[in-house]
């Protein structure tokens, strides 16, 4: 009786720190009792990723620098073609394999691709400027390309699969948070010891942290199923996708939503490689020295990720939560829009740091939540497949698109400035697309609330 007594005494306690705890964290973010384990879990596995990655993101940035203007457009030709091999491979993967088995083959075929390169930066391309290390940093540069991409996707396929429409809706800006937690950190961690330990030495941290990413996954709590909902049950992440290998490509060509969806983020894209290249162009000319090339990166990066944190914490949930979805993606085209029309107007390294920062954080802190909520909408074999496809080879076509059409532009006669002011329609179109594909999202979570089956939700 003592022992019993004890043992309730003890699950009370427990009871009131959970109560507690769930407490204080409702005032940051609105979440349910039953959602709490879910949504630290996801917290956790997006700051190992984008931590990983954000290790690597300045070491990239260095090298397209080091390239130049003139080869970016041929290492984002290498980066689609990667693509274009890596996209079957992971279908296939979601095709024969659960959910938990896949993401975990995933990011361990990625760790041993940094171990690789972590050989070859200390063997072939330990003398900086020779042509092993020219031709190592290219293949550098192509394959974080195709992993931030994946590594990311896989992330936000999984949330959009194990969240429905409403929770992702509350809960994304939350989770969303950990990894912009990562990205300062990642960032950190490069800027302070490039310089002391070198690039190689680095790969092995991003290595680490996948690892911990991967063992997250392998202890994400099940989900609790939905009444009359039998895709939804509690052992969805132990089963299969199944279907075809090349759903993704057939069923974006066939739903007007996924296709809008693609068309969205190749517009995103076009915008966001012209700004890349002005600002490899910009940096280059301003900081000719590779070290403080890397912790200029690193710095922006740093800036971005805490202008990012401080909008998830106190505006994403409550703009999406009050002035909806749409408002949500219009906001990165409207910023789009005026920014480089500043800077058409004002192209110097100012202007590019104060327009690059907030575009990015603006793209980190709304624009990503709220393209993940697209997802929540659609058949769970598209979170998987169409939404891979879209982010990962439709987005580096994008990369492609806006590399060739900068090319074109500066081939034109067209410099910095002019190439600003192109870019500015192009802003506009993706403006009204953001509009339509929120209405659009709130009509098929309607339909879905409303107990269609999911494969009715995305017309022919």
């Amino acid at each position: 009786m003592a022992r019993e007594a004890e043992s309730d005494g003890d699950a009370l306690t427990n009871g009131e720190e959970s109560g507690t705890f769930h407490r204080v964290l409702r005032r940051a973010v609105d979440v349910r009792a039953r959602e709490v384990s879910a949504m630290l879990m996801a917290f956790a596995y997006f700051f190992f990723v984008l931590s990983a990655w954000f290790v690597l993101r300045p070491i990239r940035e260095q090298v397209g620098a080091a390239a130049g203007v003139s080869r970016l457009p041929w290492l984002y030709a290498g980066t689609l073609t990667a693509m274009f091999i890596c996209n079957p491979l992971f279908s296939s993967l979601v095709v024969r394999y659960s959910v938990r088995r896949f993401i975990v083959i995933t990011y361990q075929f990625f760790v041993a691709n940094l171990l690789v390169f972590f050989v070859l930066m200390r063997v072939v391309a330990s003398t900086e400027g020779s042509t092993g290390d020219a031709w190592v940093g290219r293949a550098f540069y192509i394959w974080t390309s195709v992993f931030n991409l994946f590594v990311v996707s896989v992330f936000w396929c999984f949330m959009a699969d194990y969240f429905r429409s409403e929770q992702a809706t509350r809960l994304f800006g939350f989770i969303a948070v950990g990894g912009t937690l990562g990205s300062i950190a990642g960032s950190e961690v490069t800027a302070v010891f490039a310089s002391r330990i070198g690039h190689a030495n680095l790969l092995l941290v991003s290595v680490a942290l996948l690892e911990l990413a991967v063992l997250t996954v392998v202890r994400f709590p099940a989900r609790e199923p939905d009444a009359g909902r039998t895709d939804e049950s509690a052992a969805h992440l132990l089963l299969p996708i199944g279907g075809s290998t090349w759903a993704g490509f057939t069923h974006v060509m066939r739903s007007p939503y996924l296709f809008g969806i693609a068309a969205f983020l190749i517009l995103l894209n076009i915008g966001s490689t012209i700004l890349y290249f002005e600002q490899a162009a910009i940096v280059g000319r301003y900081f000719p020295d590779r070290a403080t090339q890397t912790t200029v990166f690193a710095q922006i990066e740093l800036a971005v990720q805490v202008l990012t944190l401080v909008t998830q914490i106190f505006l994403t949930g409550r703009i999406l939560r009050w002035v909806g979805l749409a408002a949500g993606l219009a906001f990165l085209p409207v910023v789009s829009m005026i920014g480089f029309a500043a800077l058409g107007a004002v192209p110097v390294f100012a202007a590019l740091a104060a327009f690059t920062i907030v575009r990015r954080a603006g793209n980190f802190a709304l624009n990503n939540p709220a393209m993940e909520i697209l997802f929540t909408v659609v058949p769970r074999e598209d979170k998987y497949k169409a939404k891979s496809f879209i982010e990962t080879f439709v987005y580096r076509g994008g990369d492609q698109v806006g590399a060739w059409t900068f090319t074109a532009l500066g081939a034109m006669g067209l410099g910095l400035a002019g190439i600003a002011f192109a870019a500015v329609p192009i802003a506009a179109l993706w403006l009204g697309l953001s509009v339509w594909l929120g209405r659009r999202q709130a009509l098929l979570a309607g339909e879905r609330t409303g107990g269609l089956p999911a494969a009715a939700t995305l017309p022919a």
